[in-house]
């Protein structure tokens, strides 16, 4: 009886060890964001991740990553970085959403950005993340389709990959891959599966 007693007593304060080490990703809406894309969102990368989120409360964009170099837009590269900063203890990533327009300034692989500079100096992308690291956002205003279905199959793959990449995936060479590089064109994101590659998964255990 006493061995039985013991080996519950160890199962359950395993049980909870495996829970407290559990990461937690905090599911950062900005502005009027839907609530059904939030949870969409939130249960996507639970799911395919298993791992803990947690949706926090609603708050305005950071005004210091307002630009209108080309058009009103919110810089990524400063986002992802406020998100960081600000990113309280409890939580270890970030994932921000984001109906506005985001942008980051592209550059070559030395480090220059890229030609012609007033095409580069300010790009419009979907999403960006640390790669490695702990924070992440995701817009959906260039991921738009008449069809809702589609619209939110693009947008679960975008978080996925970008939240990928806090995880530490770079950009995978199988186009069927969710990490596969969008290469400027949102039907390189309709090509892709929304799972990841053998070599990505292998990877990422």
């Amino acid at each position: 009886m006493k061995k039985f007693i013991i080996i519950l007593a160890i199962l359950f304060f395993s049980c909870q060890s495996n829970e407290t080490e559990k990461l937690t990703v905090g599911i950062q809406p900005y502005g009027i964001f839907p609530e059904d894309k939030t949870d969409t969102i939130s249960k996507t990368i639970a799911d395919f991740y298993q791992i803990k989120t947690v949706i926090l409360p609603a708050k305005e964009l950071y005004k210091e990553a307002f630009t209108e170099v080309k058009s009103p837009r919110y810089r990524a590269d400063k986002m992802i970085n406020l998100q960081k900063k600000n990113k309280v203890e409890s939580l270890d990533f970030v994932l921000g959403l984001t109906t506005k327009d985001i942008s980051v300034t592209k550059k070559d692989k030395w480090g220059k950005i890229k030609t012609p500079t007033y095409k580069y100096a300010d790009w419009g992308i979907m999403g960006l993340a640390y790669c490695p690291g702990n924070s992440c956002i995701v817009s959906t205003f260039r991921i738009q389709h008449p069809n809702l279905k589609t619209h939110f199959t693009r947008f679960k793959k975008v978080a996925v990959h970008e939240f990928g990449h806090n995880l530490g995936l770079p950009h995978c060479p199988d186009k069927t891959c969710v990490m596969t590089d969008a290469v400027e064109s949102v039907k390189t994101i309709d090509n892709a599966k929304l799972a990841l590659c053998g070599k990505c998964k292998a990877q990422l255990n």
